[in-house]
């Protein structure tokens, strides 16, 4: 038998009270904030999430979801090149909201709940299908690969100074990645 409409309604509002909480957070988030963000009892949020990894672990995999699947949503609505460009600013959304659950996201990875492979191959998938469009339109290089785009960009993302400096250096990486005509 199915999880009840209500049920489903009640851990989709707790997985995004703790996906903004974690965000806006630059350490760890109580339990009972998320549970009040989402206008339910702490009750709730154990009957669906146990542990405040379990919990983590279901926000972080649905943020890779659609974070991999934004991928795809923006080649339809932009040329390959500003798919590319909106896709690696949603990325370094990702990345950067990490900090309000990052030991508990640890812990995830350490438990091998969540492995950084798998988490890896999901990213370089969908670099991998937007330089595949690039490359068939004309406007990317195809002599680059998917990973080292990522490596490139969880660099760029891990040494910047300020969102600025970020920003900057993606726009250069971007500019790599064009072809000269």
């Amino acid at each position: 038998m199915g999880e009840r409409s209500d049920a489903r309604r009640n851990r989709e509002r707790l997985l995004n009270a703790a996906a903004a909480a974690f965000a806006a957070a630059e350490g760890p988030v109580s339990l009972e904030a998320i549970a009040r963000g989402a206008g339910v009892g702490i009750g709730t949020l154990y009957r669906h999430f146990p542990t405040r990894e379990a919990l983590t672990e279901a926000v972080y995999r649905a943020e890779l979801a659609e974070v991999s699947a934004s991928a795809g949503n923006l080649l339809e609505r932009y040329r390959p090149v500003e798919a590319l460009r909106r896709w690696m600013d949603r990325y370094a959304e990702f990345v950067a909201t990490k900090q309000g659950m990052a030991e508990s996201l640890r812990a995830v990875f350490d438990c091998g709940a969540v492995e950084r492979n798998q988490t890896r191959a999901t990213i370089v998938g969908a670099v991998e299908v937007m330089l595949a469009a690039g490359a068939a339109d004309g406007s990317l290089r195809v002599d680059v690969r998917a990973d080292d785009v990522v490596t490139s960009l969880l660099g760029i993302f891990l040494a910047s100074g300020s969102q600025e400096q970020s920003a900057r250096m993606v726009c250069l990486l971007v500019d790599g990645l064009v072809t000269t005509r």
